[in-house]
């Protein structure tokens, strides 16, 4: 079984002319003449295989993704093993029909990059693989990428950021918050001390069997609970905030799954349905949830703020919160942030919602 060192491993191997490409200017090969350096971007690193290409001022000549969305639904969740597989299938069209859009050839390409960490190794290996094999068969400069730092990083595809800067990345495999002081140049702040928002979200919509609500079944965990909240009382119900009494800046999300996972099976029982049949209910505890994680995303968040106040980090002149990441999306989480920044005089600054979730055009 692939493991994720040995995925990196093969970048150790590099030969030496592929780390003085990376490491020099890119050149150019003979053929049709651009202004710009032009990057592919590849990016494998969960569920969703994608590219696109850029040029170096920050415009999008092409991109395609391929969605497995649907097939994990399916089978109640990302299965490593099963994602690799389509990965598989779905990563040379993908990479093709970028090109095609772009108008660019492999050749006329000046590097490609690729996300080699962190995500299911299964996943990352194929994008490593394949990426690999374009890089000898066309003498291109190689660029390993942080899927997170690319996450932090998005914003300024679309906006004018300057270092230093906020984020907060929420998603389904990571939740944290960091000082961007400069390309790969983080400081950690918090972290989820055990599963991330966006799979305890997931988990809840399987444990409420959404999928089987027509409204519902083609949508992710995440984006079933946003929906089916707006039409449920949060007052209904009422779950404790993690970390109430932690002094710091990091997440917890396992306790609150424990809790709504009790409430669901008390509710079964009260209303005499099996399991795997939707509870009168449900909306109500949606909303719950939702509000529940929301408002523990948002204090952490404003501890945050306060912090990097306090220590200089963020001046009057440019205090900005950059929040991405799949579960940045969510609407709801959102405008429960835009309390916290307003609250504390800082600017709020989010990607559109298709540049949230996993993209190629974070990673080019």
């Amino acid at each position: 079984m692939l493991t994720l060192n040995k995925t990196l491993g093969v970048l150790c191997r590099l030969p030496k002319w592929q780390i003085r490409g990376f490491l020099r200017s890119f050149t150019f090969r003979p053929g049709k003449q651009f202004l710009h350096k032009l990057v592919l971007g590849i990016e494998t690193s969960c569920d969703d295989t994608a590219a696109a290409v850029m040029d170096e001022t920050g415009n999008i000549l092409g991109e395609a993704i391929h969605s497995q969305t649907e097939v994990h639904l399916k089978t109640g969740g990302i299965i490593p093993s099963v994602a690799q597989q389509l990965h598989r299938e779905n990563i040379e069209k993908i990479v093709k029909k970028t090109l095609c859009a772009s108008g660019v050839t492999p050749n006329e390409l000046s590097a490609i990059a690729t996300t080699v960490k962190p995500g299911l190794a299964l996943s990352l290996g194929v994008g490593l693989e394949y990426s690999l094999q374009l890089v000898n068969q066309y003498k291109k400069p190689f660029i390993p990428v942080h899927h997170m730092e690319a996450h932090a990083l998005t914003i300024r595809i679309t906006n004018k950021v300057d270092f230093p800067f906020l984020v907060l990345l929420v998603s389904g495999g990571h939740c944290l918050l960091a000082i961007v002081q400069g390309i790969s140049d983080f400081l950690l702040l918090g972290k989820s001390l055990d599963i991330a928002p966006g799979d305890m979200l997931d988990k809840v919509a399987r444990r409420l069997s959404l999928i089987k609500h027509p409204a519902y079944s083609t949508m992710s965990g995440g984006k079933a609970i946003e929906h089916l909240a707006k039409q449920g009382n949060r007052l209904h119900f009422d779950f404790q905030h993690p970390l109430h009494y932690c002094r710091n800046c990091d997440f917890s999300f396992s306790g609150l799954q424990t809790a709504v996972d009790k409430i669901i099976t008390q509710k079964e029982k009260e209303e005499g349905i099996e399991e795997g049949q939707i509870l009168s209910c449900a909306a109500d505890i949606a909303a719950a949830v939702q509000h529940t994680v929301a408002s523990h995303i948002a204090k952490r968040t404003h501890r945050a703020i306060l912090f990097c106040q306090q220590r200089g980090f963020l001046t009057p002149s440019n205090a900005i919160l950059v929040v991405s990441g799949g579960v940045a999306s969510n609407l709801y989480i959102r405008r429960t942030l835009e309390i916290v920044t307003r609250a504390t005089n800082c600017v709020l600054l989010c990607p559109p919602v298709k540049l949230c979730t996993d993209n190629g055009i974070m990673i080019a």
